[in-house]
């Protein structure tokens, strides 16, 4: 079950979203541990069933929830179709894949660049490292598959799901980080030589520069030095390419053809998360669609207050009566209190954003695992 409930704001139409051609790209980003993954593929397998649209899920978390609960053994960089479900009346299409920054990296290199240079930037190891384990790679990547994707053009919506935590918009700084990372001073320095005729490292006629290189080869060798230098030198030869289509990604978020998703759940660290989100989102000039408020607890009986329930469950117990009925007043109230402490938490947002549309999603009986799952969620979402 699911639906927008007072106390969470404006209502957000999810499927007005799903269901508008020009909607090419929706990015859920949130807090982990939240069912922002879950939300993904629920939001991506609707608009396939009941929008007839061509769709690919990009999830960057490495976690397999999103393969188990669409029924494929794995993911990975390749888009792969997802079969058995419910889309012969609409002729729309679901793929799900998985961001694998290494890949993503060769990929990159061998697009653009000639392939004797490409094999010489694989061999080397400080390549290795940071097409790896390099802080902002992940990121970065991300950028340009999301950019890959975009540019093919076959595809009527891209979903992405982001990594838990801030580093969810990381990507958005992702382009800037990787040129400081490159025009710091000392990568300058070690660039030099490639950019004075192919010289030795050490070849350089500043007595500066001669200070500098020896206290770094005592530091790291001469040989890992050298092989520093050429690292960068290659990369420099590409990165204006990589800085050009990092950019235009960027244009194309900030572009009315993209919605962001907040996912939360009522919970101060969750709600906190999205306001952080909300606020960066709108400085950027991102246009945030809406917030996903997840797990939310709602009573059945919402005109029966807490303090009434346990006190007809308290004259139940003084009678000896119906003990089974006491003990459902007592959970009633339970929830009365858990559903109100949730909408002074969700508050938090909604008064600090009013403008924000809101969609509230039950808690479910059970952790979504399978298609059917995501489909309940999806209904949720509408």
């Amino acid at each position: 079950m699911s639906t927008w409930e007072p106390g969470y704001g404006e209502a957000l139409d999810v499927d007005a979203i799903l269901a508008d051609p020009d909607s090419r790209i929706i990015v859920c980003c949130g807090a982990g541990g939240v069912g922002k993954t879950t939300t993904a593929a629920a939001v991506a397998l609707r608009a396939a069933e009941r929008h007839g649209r061509r769709t690919v899920v990009l999830t960057i978390d490495p976690a397999k929830r999103l393969a188990q609960s669409l029924g494929l053994s794995e993911l990975d960089n390749t888009p792969r179709q997802v079969k058995g479900i419910d889309t012969e009346a609409t002729g729309g299409e679901l793929h799900a894949m998985m961001l694998d920054m290494k890949r993503t990296f060769d990929d990159v290199v061998l697009a653009h660049t000639d392939p004797q240079r490409a094999q010489e930037i694989f061999a080397n190891p400080f390549y290795a490292a940071m097409s790896s384990t390099f802080s902002g790679t992940q990121e970065y990547m991300a950028m340009e598959k999301l950019g890959q994707l975009r540019a093919r053009d076959e595809w009527d919506l891209i979903v992405v799901d982001t990594p838990p935590s801030r580093s969810a918009l990381d990507f958005l700084d992702a382009p800037a980080r990787l040129a400081r990372f490159l025009d710091g001073k000392m990568l300058r320095l070690l660039l030099a030589p490639a950019k004075t005729g192919g010289k030795s490292v050490f070849s350089l006629v500043t007595a500066s520069f001669g200070i500098f290189s020896r206290v770094v080869q005592k530091v790291i060798g001469t040989q890992l030095l050298s092989e520093l230098s050429g690292f960068v030198a290659a990369l420099d030869s590409m990165f204006g390419g990589f800085r050009q289509r990092a950019e235009q990604t960027y244009r194309i978020l900030q572009a009315k053809e993209t919605s962001f998703l907040l996912v939360a759940a009522p919970e101060p660290d969750a709600i906190r998360e999205a306001a952080y989100f909300a606020q960066r989102l709108r400085d950027d000039r991102m246009p945030l669609a809406g917030l996903v408020l997840n797990r939310v607890h709602q009573p059945v009986a919402a005109g029966l207050s807490a303090a009434d329930s346990l006190a007809a469950a308290a004259a139940l117990d003084t009678s000896g009566e119906s003990p089974a009925t006491a003990d459902a007043l007592r959970i009633h109230a339970a929830l009365t209190e858990q559903s109100a402490r949730e909408q002074r938490v969700a508050a938090r947002f909604t008064d600090a954003f009013p403008t924000v549309p809101t969609v509230a999603v039950m808690a479910q009986p059970a952790d979504v695992h399978d298609v059917d799952g995501l489909r309940s969620i999806g209904e949720a979402l509408a």
